[in-house]
């Protein structure tokens, strides 16, 4: 028996020495595993105030059509938290789970990154940016020679030919570093151009950290501050949105780790069935969201195909009669616009697809089924 606990005793001090040997992104990654859509307390964070909060206006037929059972079952299938259908502006459907209203908040992971292009555009009608032909090393100093062909275009498109692995399954990676870790500028700023810049997509978190370093430099702001002044509070946000800091005043996360509702969300879809405008007043200009919704099809991917599935961080697809304009993030966080309906589809929630049509998730056309299917 004492030998027993001897051995018991040097197995755990073992994995205790393992255990503390670790980076700290490594450590905070084991206690707290895969991340979730309610980390937002696991990371200091800045507001993004609303600051002229707007009512949300209610369609005539608000929660009159309820989900089919086909849908509500897929849809649930799929661990969802909010599911929220605007049409003309108005809200047409709304639905939530598992506690959330709404004003509950939650990561959009990666549709966090579409937010990042419409503040790149925004920064540059402002003129903090001149153009997104600007080198990014104009603005990221740090940068030597060997960054001086990436454009701020490049960076929008994926095409930043910087070497980084996107995987999720290792605790030993640099998204894993990125999300736990405290310096992500470092690591950000220590990536190397592998592929001639403008030539081949490969999406990149690290791509979108940058240009979020971009538009820090650019206008002297933090980014929340920047969103908060000129994105936020023009189209009437509601309620403030949160963005996960790498450490305690430090750089927001901007290639995912922007918190918000529903509700709030639906009107970032709005603004781009609008072309940029709210309420009359230019917000974005439509000129950059041309831009943001033509096919970066320059570019050929992985599979040697040309690119006609993604623009300026916003994910392009064509279905039915619709040229959809969508956000989207790992976990199922959907921002979704159907302009011949004049529809924005909000979906939230803790699963995505597995399955791919194409470059894009399967759940995504059951989201544009469903709402379209409530004015059939």
């Amino acid at each position: 028996m004492k030998k027993f606990w001897i051995i018991l005793l040097s197995i755990i001090a073992a994995i205790v020495i393992a255990y503390f040997c670790l980076p700290q992104y490594a450590r905070k990654a084991l206690i707290y595993l895969t991340p979730n859509i309610d980390d937002l307390r696991l990371f200091p964070t800045n507001t993004i105030k609303a600051e002229a909060p707007e009512d949300v206006v209610f369609h005539p037929d608000y929660n009159k059509t309820p989900l089919s059972n086909e849908y509500r079952k897929e849809i649930e299938e799929l661990d969802p938290v909010a599911f929220a259908v605007f049409q003309n502006g108005e809200l047409l459907y709304e639905e939530y789970w598992d506690n959330y209203n709404d004003s509950t908040i939650s990561n959009l992971f990666s549709a966090s990154k579409s937010i990042i292009s419409l503040l790149i555009g925004i920064a540059i009608d402002h003129g903090f940016i001149f153009s997104i032909h600007d080198t990014a090393n104009q603005y990221i100093l740090e940068w030597g020679d060997e960054y001086d062909f990436i454009t701020i275009e490049d960076l929008l498109t994926m095409s930043s030919g910087l070497d980084w692995d996107e995987g999720y399954n290792s605790l030993f990676n640099k998204t894993t570093e990125a999300y736990y870790g405290k310096d992500l500028k470092k690591l950000i700023l220590e990536q190397k151009p592998n592929i001639r810049p403008g030539t081949e997509y490969y999406y990149s978190s690290a791509t979108t950290a940058l240009l979020g370093l971009v538009l820090k430099n650019a206008t002297g702001m933090t980014i929340s501050d920047f969103a908060s002044k000129y994105l936020w509070a023009p189209i009437g946000a509601q309620h403030d949105a949160e963005w996960s800091l790498d450490h305690e005043g430090g750089m927001e996360k901007s290639y995912c780790c922007f918190y918000s509702n529903a509700r709030d969300l639906g009107r970032i879809g709005q603004l781009i069935l609008q072309d940029g405008q709210w309420n009359g007043q230019k917000v974005v200009s439509k000129e950059y969201l041309n831009g943001a919704f033509t096919p970066a099809s320059k570019l050929i991917d992985e599979n040697n195909y040309r690119v006609n599935y993604y623009g300026y961080q916003w994910w392009l697809l064509k279905y039915k009669f619709y040229n959809i304009k969508y956000a989207r993030g790992i976990y199922g966080q959907y921002i979704i616009t159907i302009p011949e309906l004049n529809m924005v589809v909000v979906r939230l929630g803790n699963k995505r697809s597995d399955i791919k049509v194409g470059e894009h998730p399967k759940d995504v056309f059951l989201y544009i089924d469903a709402a379209t299917s409530m004015i059939e």
